[in-house]
């Protein structure tokens, strides 16, 4: 627990000094989003505040695993390890490059397939799903009940769809201020609570990680939020961008893969989806409701929860803290979930 806490402090001071270096930074290359009808701030506003996310969760991150491994004496830094703080690191390269150079849907499609086929081919990877209508509540825990193997080429499908879901569920829901730095705070907190419980005798074979290792990056997540906030909590200074959206997207779907999809063994796929689950949530709705209303699939508009909710006349604060609220509620949901499936 206290390494958890170094972790998040650590990523919450780097972030936290490095945002107004990085606001100054996009304000002299023109980074800025300026208000239109698609926006909600009302001024222009520097964007790629992500950059000091990104590095606040990587210092954590390196800084505390190395320093486990030293006080251990065990391997913490295996492949998938390193495998998810390389896939962060590209995702942001490539949200930065998006963020500059305003790439295409297609390219950005590209862009994220390709950050879900690095962390497969590191070793971060759903490997089966099981069955929750069979469920294993009332009968004693087995790590391989109703577990159901994925040949690799669907498990190289299924690793992407989630990283993919993952990354846009975070950058669409991105659009009040403090809102998506809040919520991936809240999942990451979860996860990390989590994969405190996670031993290399769980799931369906030894895992090549340890949990407490895996806890310190989503507590690094935790961190590099709350350090953001100091300066994205309305009313905002600066923006995450697509680098901060990319960057958080990539870190939440790699430790959901690592801890939450390997533990649950007979909810693996509800558990780590109620964790994320209002950006999940809202980004369904917002795509069924385009596909009814033949809009464009990826064109943006004010369909998001957070947009209806302003629509009503909410404050920004209130959006805010009331999405805060659906979010906690659910990942209270999936740790309850998690517990009583790890008890049976």
């Amino acid at each position: 627990m206290y390494a958890m806490l170094a972790a998040a402090i650590i990523a919450a001071l780097v972030t936290s000094q490095i945002t107004p270096y990085v606001r100054t930074w996009a304000e002299k290359k023109g980074l800025i989003d300026q208000p239109d009808s698609r926006r909600i701030n009302q001024e222009p506003m520097p964007r790629a505040g992500g950059i000091a996310i990104f590095l606040g969760f990587l210092a954590a991150s390196i800084i505390t695993i190395s320093l486990r491994q030293i006080s251990s004496g065990k391997q913490d830094w295996t492949l998938p390890m390193a495998g998810a703080l390389i896939s962060v690191t590209l995702a942001a390269l490539l949200g930065l490059a998006d963020d500059i150079y305003d790439l295409s849907a297609g390219k950005q499609a590209m862009a994220l397939a390709l950050i879900g086929l690095t962390l497969y081919l590191f070793g971060v990877r759903i490997e089966g799903v099981s069955n929750p209508l069979q469920t294993a509540f009332g009968a004693h825990y087995n790590p391989t009940l109703n577990w159901h193997a994925l040949s690799p080429a669907v498990a190289i499908l299924f690793t992407i769809i989630w990283v993919f879901t993952v990354i846009k569920t975070v950058d669409a829901i991105d659009g009040v201020d403090g809102l998506a730095a809040g919520v991936c705070a809240i999942s990451a907190a979860t996860l990390a609570l989590m994969a405190t419980q996670l031993h290399s005798n769980d799931g369906p074979g030894i895992l090549p990680y340890d949990g407490p290792t895996l806890a310190l990056l989503a507590a690094s997540i935790v961190g590099a939020c709350l350090g953001f906030l100091r300066h994205n909590y309305h009313p905002a200074r600066i923006i995450m961008g697509t680098v901060g959206a990319w960057s958080l997207g990539a870190a939440l779907a790699a430790v959901s893969i690592l801890g939450a999809f390997k533990v649950a063994a007979a909810v693996s796929v509800l558990v780590p989806v109620l964790v994320l689950g209002v950006p999940i949530f809202d980004y369904i709705h917002v795509v069924t409701s385009r596909l009814m209303a033949r809009a464009p699939l990826t064109k943006a508009d004010k369909r998001h929860l957070h947009h209806l909710l302003l629509d009503r006349g909410w404050s920004q604060r209130q959006v805010t803290l009331f999405i805060y609220t659906l979010e906690l509620a659910l990942c209270v949901m999936a740790f309850v979930i998690f517990q009583i499936t790890r008890a049976h």
